[in-house]
């Protein structure tokens, strides 16, 4: 499924090239370690680089760093931070330095030290690095007081901060490979596996065996890990038919009959949204959609129960928020703010000065044909003409930020409070690109960041309600993410991320 995180530019392709898949023990076969011999799974991308500081990711990509390096704090299957590397962290009064400690004696692979100085210098390297979330770091200052003490040192409160830590930018990744081209295809970490290099084809087949050294050997429940990289629908499911994995992420729901028919238990959460970005909130390239009433309209020309059934079998929720579920700022009631209505939308547009409707420009793509034949089908009804551009492979997210178009579909990733606001609600964030103000919002979203607990919770429920009154975005429903599972395989699926945890598989048997 296509869509954009804050992890990574996903850019919409027509045709998807098949990969090989390799054969696989079924799991249950145990070994002098007391662990099963091999966990197999299958992922629908391959890592870019193995160099934090170019391309570590989260997402679809996280087993692969997940398998090599630790991470400072960990999020466990109900979705909550927990001590790793780290274990324990704090912050200041003011919430600008949080101070974390470290666990002593943890080495990496290659045997160096990993202390204080060492995840110093991996966090300024991802820092100062390209990676997708290299900006989320961007004016901190690390420190280390101490071989077990690092200090991060904030120009302003970040209440994303503890959580991302947990993701691709908590990665730490061995000083001794910064600058070493190597570094992208040998990675050397604390993790609980190694990759075996030799094995191994880039871009296909990741092979990697059990870190001997690791510091929490009873979390490991594998000798060795295979990802297969498997971009087709179809080429998961026939390895899932054949046996050839243990466990597959699922990127098309239509398919989950047919994997359910063949023996595997799914498992799934909520983590994106589909619908409308309503960007140009101005009206400087499309002057209708400055005003509320027209945005409003907009909500209620859409069908959105008929469009699950119809894009997804049904397979997620609607809704009429982009924070989600999972966040303070949720509130069940207003998923009822804008029901499906064509003719009191017509009235609407009346109200605003279009009785004969109007035109509007949005992108599409071949890959999503279905989707934007619908959304032009339901916004023709109520009278606005959809004149689609196939900005061609490569340029949707591209032209999209540029910005060319004042409005567009979109799948985006439902983050926690504080990146959302970042990703798609303030003035410089990247799916804001028309860098839309609003001193309502602003106030909201500064209450967020310096205020007491309360008063940010409360500011996050003030402002969802806000963006939802106002109409800023028109989404359709939450999207199941969707991973399944053989019969000889556990699995506690995270709430928090589109992949799951290396360490939430475990064998039956």
């Amino acid at each position: 499924m296509f869509r954009w995180k804050a992890t990574a530019a996903l850019t919409v392709v027509a045709a998807l090239a098949l990969a090989g898949c390799a054969g696989t023990d079924d799991g249950s076969g145990g070994s002098d370690s007391g662990r099963a011999d091999r966990l197999t799974l299958t992922a629908i991308t391959a890592p870019t680089s193995y160099d934090i500081g170019q391309g570590a990711e989260w997402g679809n990509r996280s087993p692969f760093f997940q398998a090599v390096f630790d991470t400072l704090l960990m999020k466990d299957s109900s979705g909550e931070t927990q001590p790793w590397l780290a274990t324990e962290w704090s912050y200041n009064d003011d919430n600008t330095v949080l101070t974390l400690i470290l666990r002593e004696g943890i080495t990496f692979s290659d045997g160096s030290a990993l202390d204080a100085e060492a995840v110093v210098a991996s966090l300024e390297h991802f820092r100062d690095g390209t990676a997708p979330q290299a900006a989320t770091l961007a004016g901190k200052e690390f420190a280390a007081p101490d071989a077990t003490t690092v200090t991060i040192t904030l120009p302003a409160p970040d209440p994303s901060l503890v959580n991302i830590l947990s993701n691709a930018q908590g990665l730490i990744q061995a000083p001794s490979t910064f600058g070493n081209p190597d570094s992208a295809t040998d990675p050397i970490g604390s993790g609980p596996y190694i990759l075996d290099t030799a094995s191994s084809v880039t871009g296909t087949t990741y092979n990697y065996t059990a870190n001997p050294d690791y510091w929490n050997a009873d979390a490991v429940k594998y000798d060795n890990l295979t990802i297969n990289v498997l971009e087709d629908v179809t080429a998961t499911t026939n390895a899932i038919k054949a046996g050839e994995a243990n466990g597959a992420k699922i990127a098309d729901n239509n398919t989950i009959s047919e994997v359910e028919g063949a023996g595997w238990t799914i498992e799934s959460n909520e983590l994106d949204f589909q619908g409308l970005l309503l960007l140009d909130r101005a009206g400087t390239m499309a002057p209708e959609l400055a005003d509320v009433q027209v945005r409003q309209a907009i909500n209620m020309a859409f069908d959105r129960e008929a469009l699950l059934q119809s894009l997804q079998s049904g397979y997620g929720t609607v809704t009429e928020q982009v924070f989600p579920a999972t966040s303070v700022a949720y509130d069940e009631s207003l998923d009822g703010t804008y029901s499906y209505d064509p003719d009191a939308a017509k009235d609407l547009l009346a109200e605003a000065g279009y009785p004969n409707g109007f035109t509007l420009n949005m992108m599409s793509t071949p890959a999503f044909q279905t989707t934007f034949d619908l959304v032009a089908q339901q916004l023709d009804d109520i009278g606005i003409t959809v004149n689609y551009t196939d900005p061609g492979t490569g340029n949707f997210i591209t032209d999209m930020l540029a910005p060319k178009y004042p409005a567009t579909w979109m799948a985006l990733e439902q983050n926690p409070d504080w990146q959302l606001i970042n990703f798609m609600v303030g003035p410089d964030a990247t799916f804001n690109p028309f860098g839309y103000e609003d001193p309502t919002v602003d106030g909201y979203i500064q209450t967020v960041q310096f205020g007491t607990p309360e008063e940010s919770d409360q500011a996050l429920k003030d402002l969802n309600k806000y963006l939802v009154d106002q109409a800023w975005f028109a989404p359709f429903f939450r999207v199941q993410g969707t991973f399944a599972t053989d019969a000889n395989t556990n699995l506690e699926f995270w709430p928090t991320n589109a992949y799951p945890s290396i360490f939430d598989f475990s064998p039956k048997n």
